[in-house]
């Protein structure tokens, strides 16, 4: 991505503050301003106050001077660091909405290919590297200029020949700059990619610390983090020896050109203030010139950060070509002739699939892994469209239905269960805007979830904890049951729902299921083969084709691969 293309982004993201952006490009004007006032200030003290042409003054009028000329530069310098923070603070606010909102709409194949430490950085980290920039830019670039334009001005003012050898500093400072930009970009873009995956190693130590417990992996964990450590170090090392080499070399250039000014001026008419007001500028020209130079390797670190921000900005969110509403489906599931692949290099994960699912009809899918059930799923769901054949509900093809619409017909059961970091209500009823309390003691009910909520220090407003890790792993499946309960869809998809559950947990939650199933389209993935014997139809998936479908005791008597299954599952049961 271009720079200009980054900067005339960044601009629209400030422009809506471009009225305290101008109030703080005046305080830092006004600002600026008073560095040349005290040269000038020095200057009159020295030719007016001492030697032969002395004149008589209020001494009262030194301090006034000076105490006026710092009370100009202190309240603006304190009001361009207001300012600025009221500015950037909002920026990086709508900044990391925009990127979140991204988040919220990506494709599911986006978080099949990235990784979570990656997402978090573009989200945390980048964003923040951008304003950072920002706010470097428009603090050093913006007041130091202007600082360097009313030295420049005073020094021009005093003697403009000895002024134009001092300028011989201003296009050095720059090759410098123009030099480094490059190799500072690609050492920050390394940088990212680096913190990216160490962000990665810390989001997976801390998820599966049990893990790495038990197997005693903390050697392994540690060496990941020290690899990913040590490359990050080599990186900023690199990167500031860059933008640090540019340093000494302006100041070796400055220097000379000071040298060489004060030589002349020596030689010159200047008088004692004169002098002294000129060499004091030219000095004070130093600092905004080192600052501009520094300024490049924090600038080239929010280029790149910018690359990454509006990468994830502009990345093509789930596609939702559909504009029709539908009410409450009666759930007619239809699939002809599926085909699908994950991409160009995977075979088929289903090959021309044909089903058809009646409105309350229970059909469990069931086959070895790798058969194509999750892709079944993944389908229905719509978090991938199929390559070839097409499926409807009730009738209506699937890319005609909008997203929203579709999925809100939907309820799911998965045997990975994901909660969030909330009350237990909140995990309950979560995606309502508002919480139905009859409705959540109904599905907390129906989810044989009364006891937990009664052992819960604060009943249903209990913070769960991350993933609710304040419950046990029966419990956290009853609540995602009772999650699909709450909804009320009439299509739902148990993906082993009943895994993590004991025997008497199972057999309570099997009956909340069995009510909550009733009158509804309901798909269920299931390794047990016993809690799927009363199934209206059992399909039988291999390398992504259907091989069988029929009843329990029609599958057994056909005795073909679910009989193969059911009694390979029996006989390690009896064993």
């Amino acid at each position: 991505m271009k720079n200009q293309t980054v900067a005339e982004r960044l601009f629209k993201i400030v422009k809506p503050y471009r009225g305290r952006a101008f109030m703080s490009l005046l305080a830092m004007a006004v600002a600026a301003s008073t560095q040349p006032m005290l040269g000038w200030a020095l200057q009159l003290l020295l030719d007016k106050g001492f030697g032969p042409n002395k004149v008589e003054f209020s001494l009262w009028l030194v301090p006034l001077i000076l105490l006026s000329i710092f009370l100009v530069r202190g309240v603006s310098t304190f009001a361009t660091a207001y300012l600025n923070n009221w500015i950037m603070s909002r920026v990086l606010n709508d900044l990391r909405r925009m990127v979140f909102e991204k988040l919220l709409r990506l494709p599911v194949a986006r978080f099949h290919e990235e990784s979570t430490g990656k997402v978090i950085n573009t989200v945390i980290g980048d964003v923040r590297q951008v304003v950072d920039m920002i706010n470097s830019v428009f603090l050093a670039f913006v007041r130091d200029t202007l600082t360097i334009i009313g030295l420049l001005a005073g020094l021009l003012f005093l003697n403009w020949q000895l002024t134009l050898i001092a300028l011989v500093v201003i296009p050095l400072t720059a090759a410098i700059v123009r030099t480094t930009t490059k190799r500072l970009r690609r050492l920050n873009r390394e940088n990212q990619r680096v913190t990216a995956e160490m962000t990665q190693v810390v989001e997976e130590a801390a998820r599966g610390h049990q893990v790495i417990r038990v197997f005693s992996g903390e050697k392994y964990e540690r060496r990941r983090f020290e690899q990913r450590s040590d490359a990050l170090r080599g990186f900023t090392q690199r990167a500031t020896v860059a933008a640090a080499a540019t340093v000494p070399i302006t100041q070796i250039g400055t220097a000379m050109a000071v040298s060489v000014v004060i030589v002349m001026a020596l030689r010159s008419q200047m008088t004692v203030g004169e002098f002294t007001n000129f060499v004091t500028l030219m000095l004070m020209l130093l600092q905004p010139l080192k600052a501009l130079v520094e300024v490049n390797g924090p600038m080239q670190r929010g280029m790149a950060a910018a690359e990454t921000v509006f990468g994830m900005i502009d990345a093509p969110v789930e596609p939702d070509p559909g504009t029709k509403v539908l009410g409450r489906a009666r759930g007619h599931l239809k699939l002809e002739d599926v085909s699908f692949r994950y991409s160009e290099q995977n075979p088929l994960a289903l090959d021309r699939v044909n089903l058809e699912v009646l409105p309350g009809q229970t059909v469990a899918l069931v086959g070895v892994s790798g058969g194509g059930k999750s892709t079944f799923v993944n389908l229905v769901t719509r978090f991938y469209a199929p390559n070839a054949g097409h499926l409807t509900l009730d009738g209506v093809p699937y890319e005609e239905i909008a997203l929203t619409s579709l999925r809100a017909q939907l309820a799911m059961v998965s045997q990975n269960v994901v909660l969030f970091d909330d009350t237990l209500g909140a995990n309950i009823a979560y995606g309502a805007e508002v919480v139905d309390q009859a409705r959540l003691s109904a599905a907390i009910k129906a989810a044989h979830l009364s006891d937990v909520v009664a052992a819960l220090p604060e009943g249903v407003d209990t913070q769960i904890g991350e993933n609710g890790m304040r419950l046990s792993g029966g419990q956290r499946q009853r609540v995602a049951i009772a999650r699909a309960i709450y909804k009320d869809a009439p299509i739902l998809i148990l993906d082993e729902a009943t895994s993590a559950l004991d025997n008497e947990s199972e057999r309570a939650v099997q009956a909340a299921l069995d009510t909550l199933m009733a009158g509804r389209t309901t798909l269920v993935i299931a390794h047990r083969l016993s809690t799927i014997e009363r199934a209206d139809r059992i399909v039988v998936m291999e390398q992504g084709r259907i091989v069988e479908a029929g009843r329990h005791d029609e599958l057994l008597a056909a005795n073909g691969m679910y009989a193969n299954l059911y009694r390979l599952q029996f006989t390690k049961t009896e064993a």
